[in-house]
């Protein structure tokens, strides 16, 4: 029982079932046994890895499935394999001369200081910093943006290996405490407490059962409302913790089982819930979600019948504001009784409606801003205006508007990059932003919202010089002729001239959009002579709800489609050919790139499918899996298991087949994505894999899916990366600085 053993352990989105061991294995691992289909030039020696005679029927198909044991994560013959796999794996990258001279220039890369974006409550700003190889941020206040920083909270005192980080931080909106989550090992799974701001001392409040959730604090500053599951009890099975979460009040001072139910839904345990408390403290707003399904329902109460000595001790009367899950929504503000939302009903690119909560029926809905060309991806108010995000084309854009809708400045940004959404106060019109483009390290600014000036914050001093690289963006058909867009960056001086190292990496799922960003990882690659190329896939949040459903169940297809149109691209351009070209990906892309490699393995030389998704017939039996149904859709409904069966990449691997040169990689605590998907996919692509090039699993061990993963851990997983690559598109590493 993997929860009830690592009790931190575990955050939202990709489930873990029941792990039964099938009872015809016997000693599945063989120490030194021979890969059981190696090709005529292999010289690798894999661990063995059992095939057991199991068979699953799907609406009356049979599935073999001979690596179901492997889903028995802490079974002993488990660990066995994955002390085997990396003993093999770490072998292999001792061997690669290249290693070191990565490792020493993305420690030295890495080793600059990194700031947060502040936000200010009452009269003191919170702000995160890293001084550069630091395994964790640390959270300080200060008086002023210009005041000297305190420490108020260094998660690097939490443990010895950086593996306990902050999950979570939200200050009381009179700055006087701080409600923060911490998560071991990578885990989804926190515990959450409260920090005294000006002792810098801990109040006792210790909360757990929690994940996907944020604190909600009432104005008085004297509790905040919070969503969690049921507490893990003897017997529970893993699955049956990722379902029923509900809504409480917790009142500082009181222990956890005192605080107040607040909502629940026991006719839909499925629902999950964000709350929202408006600014004035008039409403409790209720965000409701289904998974990972952009549609939401909102509930809402009115919170002004309260008195503050009832507040903590009496149920609030709820009203369902906009049911049935018919459209995304997002709550910004309200203004008296009027509530304003950031949706897609009616406007598949975003647009800003307001709703009175008298008069909820959608004739008397107002439009404050209407839909754009661009996406709208965030909106707040901050000094008494909308400040909404927009992509176009993938890039920020931003823009500021009266609280009527009309349009006052977009601001000017420091350039074709990617801004976060401005984070500041109803009351003050100061603001903060960070930027940051695929060569430039991001910078903070302050933005007066009144005026639209910037300020600079923090911009890091780095051991590179942004000019001597280049970014520019194209567009190309993919297979039914829907025009993709595709960042290309690369060190100046490099042309087209069919033998570049290629990076291809891509998601393409989730509403969630790639935009440029700085990378170290990526700038290493750039320095070695390689180029980065990122595709905007559908399934992504570029362009707005319609290319987001482009990409999901019965049109899955679409992304990987698109992945390789991109690669196809790239080489009728003169970029790369295939046996110079690399693709990566990381959850859904690991699923990406394990689709893509099955379906077109002669297209690439080297693939790292990264704690990805590869058994699509069984991903909602993991963790919180079945919250991945709105995308990929459901192996119980026959035609999408179909399509889930058409792409799955562990039931597509073909025994015989020249696969690239393949490094999948996990993590032992990932209760996200369970490890399982990569051990089952890496097990039957080494019994598959006829070529002579190795393909290899490496599990890091004390880490989770990629949140908080400590500087020292992402410096060791990048140098074996690059290192592989390095190796198998053969680059010379002398280019790297010294």
């Amino acid at each position: 029982m993997r929860r009830l053993l690592c009790p931190l352990a575990a955050a939202l989105l990709l489930t873990l079932g029941a792990c039964n061991k099938d009872s015809s294995l016997s000693d599945p691992v063989g120490p030194s046994a021979a890969a059981t289909a190696p090709g005529p030039a292999q010289s690798l020696v894999y661990p063995q890895a059992q095939r057991v005679e199991h068979v699953d029927t799907y609406h009356g198909i049979s599935v073999a499935d001979p690596y179901r044991w492997l889903e028995n994560i802490d079974s002993e013959e488990t660990q066995q394999w994955v002390r085997a796999q990396n003993e093999l794996t770490f072998g292999v990258l001792d061997d690669i001369e290249a290693r070191d001279a990565l490792r020493k220039r993305l420690t030295t890369l890495w080793d600059y200081e990194r700031w947060g974006v502040p936000r200010r409550r009452g009269d003191v700003y919170f702000v995160s910093r890293n001084d550069g190889l630091q395994n964790q941020s640390v959270l300080y206040t200060m008086k002023s943006p210009t005041d000297t920083p305190k420490v108020l909270l260094d998660p690097n005192t939490l443990s010895k290996d950086g593996t306990v980080a902050l999950s979570g931080t939200w200050p009381s909106r009179d700055g006087k405490y701080l409600a923060y989550g911490v998560s071991e090992a990578g885990s989804d799974w926190q515990t959450w407490r409260v920090r005294d701001v000006a002792t810098g001392k801990d109040t006792g409040d210790s909360l757990g059962s929690i994940k996907f959730a944020y604190a909600a604090w009432t104005p008085d500053g004297k509790g905040f409302y919070y969503a969690r599951y049921p507490e893990a009890k003897q017997g529970d099975e893993l699955e049956q913790l990722n379902y029923d979460q509900k809504l409480y009040y917790h009142h500082l001072g009181q222990p956890q089982d005192k605080d107040l139910l607040v909502y629940e839904r026991p006719d839909h345990k499925e629902w999950g819930f964000d709350g929202s408390v408006s600014h004035d403290g008039s409403f409790l707003v209720i965000t409701v979600r289904l998974g990972t399904d952009p549609k939401k329902s909102v509930i809402v109460s009115d919170l002004r019948p309260d008195t503050e000595k009832k507040h903590a001790k009496r149920k609030p009367a709820f009203v369902e504001l906009l049911p049935d899950f018919k459209a995304a929504y997002s709550f910004i503000g309200n203004e008296g009784d009027t509530l304003l939302f950031r949706t897609n009903d009616d406007a598949p690119r975003g647009r800003i409606i307001a709703i009175d909560v008298k008069k909820p029926a959608r004739e008397h809905w107002q439009e404050r801003v209407a839909q754009q060309d661009a996406t709208l991806r965030g909106a707040g108010i901050v000094g008494g205006r909308l400040v909404l995000s927009y992509l176009d084309k993938a890039v920020s854009k931003v823009s500021i508007h009266a609280l009527s809708g009309k349009h006052e400045r977009d601001v000017v940004l420091p350039g074709l990059g990617t801004a976060s959404g401005v984070v500041g106060e109803e009351e003050h019109n100061e603001g903060f932003f960070s930027f940051t483009s695929l060569a430039t390290p991001g910078s903070v600014y302050g933005i007066d919202v009144s005026s639209g000036a910037l300020t600079p914050f923090k911009s890091p001093k780095m051991a590179f010089d942004p000019d001597d690289f280049t970014v520019s963006q194209v567009f190309y058909p993919s297979a039914d002729g829907t025009s993709i867009p595709m960042f290309i960056a690369h060190k100046k001086g490099i042309t087209p001239t069919g033998d570049n190292p290629t990076y291809l990496y891509g998601y393409g799922g989730f509403n969630i959009p790639l935009t440029p960003s700085f990378s170290v990882p990526n700038l290493v690659w750039m320095e070695m002579g390689g180029v980065f190329a990122m595709p905007n896939l559908r399934g992504g949040g570029e362009f707005g709800e319609a290319w987001h459903q482009a990409g999901t169940k019965l049109d899955k297809q679409n992304v990987f489609d698109d992945f390789i149109a991109a690669a196809e691209y790239l080489i009728a351009q003169g970029w790369t050919a295939p046996e110079h070209l690399a693709i990566g990906g990381r959850s859904n892309g690991g699923l990406l790139v394990g689709a893509t490699m099955t379906q077109r393995p002669e297209l690439f030389a080297a693939a790292l499918p990264g704690v990805g998704v590869m058994d699509m017939l069984r991903f909602n039996k993991f963790t919180i899996g079945w919250a991945w149904e709105s995308d990929y859709g459901s192996p119980q409904d026959p035609k999408q298991f179909e399509a889930l069966f058409a792409y799955s990449p562990y039931h597509n691997l073909k025994e015989g087949t020249d696969y690239p040169a393949t490094m999948v990689y996990t993590a032992d605590h990932d209760d996200r994505v369970l490890p399982a998907h990569s051990y089952k996919f890496a097990a039957a692509l080494q019994h598959a894999h006829a070529g002579a090039d190795p393909v290899l699993i490496r599990i890091d061990v004390r880490a989770g899916h990629g949140a908080g993963k400590p500087t020292a851990k992402r410096i060791e997983e990048w140098a074996d990366l690059w290192g592989f690559l390095v190796t198998h598109l053969k680059m010379d590493a002398s280019e790297l600085p010294s």
